[in-house]
C-alpha cells in the first residue's frame, strides 16, 4: 500500500495532495477524527485541485458512512481516493461512488507482454508462440485482458459483431477448443478492426 502511495504522489505532482495516512502508525484503523480532519480539508478553499488521499488498512463502516456525503457530492476541484488492503472492507455504496482499481490486477496487466494498443502482425505471431502450452483457464485470463485493453485503447473499431467475438472465444475455450488457436484468432480479428 505505501508503494501505492508513492506512486499516486509521483503521478500527481500537478494537483494539491492531502495525505491523511494511517499506514505506518500502530494502528492502522481509518478512526472516526480522521474522517473529520478529511472533511475538514475538502471544504478548505483552493483554486487549484486538491486529491485527497486516504489510507488505512481498514476503514470500519462508522467512518465510511461519516465519509459518504464528502464523496458522494465532492465540493469543487476536489476528489477523493481511498487506498486499503481489500476492496470487500469497503462499503457498497462507497465502492459505487468510486472507480475501483485493483492494484493486483494492475500487475498481472503489466505482464501481459502485449501492448494490445499498438498491436500488429509481428506482435500477434511473437505472442501466440509464447502461449503455446497455456491451459484454457488462464487463457480467459489472457482474453479477458486483451479484451479489456482493446476497449479502454479506442484504437479498434468495436462493433456488437466484435464484441461477439470475445464472447465466442470464451465459449470456444470452454467446449474444448485449442486455446492457441482461439488466441490466434481472437487477435488476427481484432487486428482487423484496429483504426487505420
Amino acid at each position: 500500500m505505501a508503494e501505492t502511495l508513492q506512486e499516486l504522489r509521483e503521478a500527481r505532482v500537478d494537483e494539491r495532495l492531502v495525505e491523511i495516512c494511517k499506514l505506518d502508525t500502530k494502528d492502522d484503523t481509518f478512526k472516526v477524527e480522521d474522517a473529520r480532519l478529511a472533511i475538514e480539508k475538502a471544504y478548505m478553499a483552493s483554486e487549484e485541485r486538491t486529491v485527497i488521499i486516504l489510507a488505512a488498512k481498514s476503514f470500519s463502516p462508522i467512518v465510511q458512512n461519516k465519509l459518504l456525503k464528502v464523496i458522494e457530492e465532492p465540493p469543487p476541484k476536489t476528489a477523493f481516493i481511498l487506498i486499503t488492503a481489500s476492496k470487500a472492507t469497503i462499503l457498497p455504496t462507497i465502492r459505487s461512488r468510486l472507480p475501483i482499481v485493483v492494484r493486483s490486477e494492475v500487475l498481472q496487466q503489466e505482464a501481459l507482454g502485449l501492448d494490445v494498443a499498438q498491436l500488429n502482425l509481428n506482435d500477434v505471431y511473437t505472442f501466440v508462440q509464447q502461449h503455446k502450452r497455456t491451459d484454457a483457464k488462464e487463457m480467459k485470463q489472457i482474453l479477458q485482458r486483451i479484451s479489456k485493453e482493446a476497449m479502454l485503447s479506442g484504437k479498434y473499431n468495436l462493433d456488437e459483431k466484435t464484441l461477439e467475438l470475445f464472447s465466442n472465444a470464451f465459449i470456444a475455450l470452454d467446449v474444448g477448443s485449442p486455446p492457441q488457436f482461439v488466441l490466434i484468432t481472437l487477435l488476427l480479428k481484432l487486428l482487423a478492426k484496429k483504426k487505420r
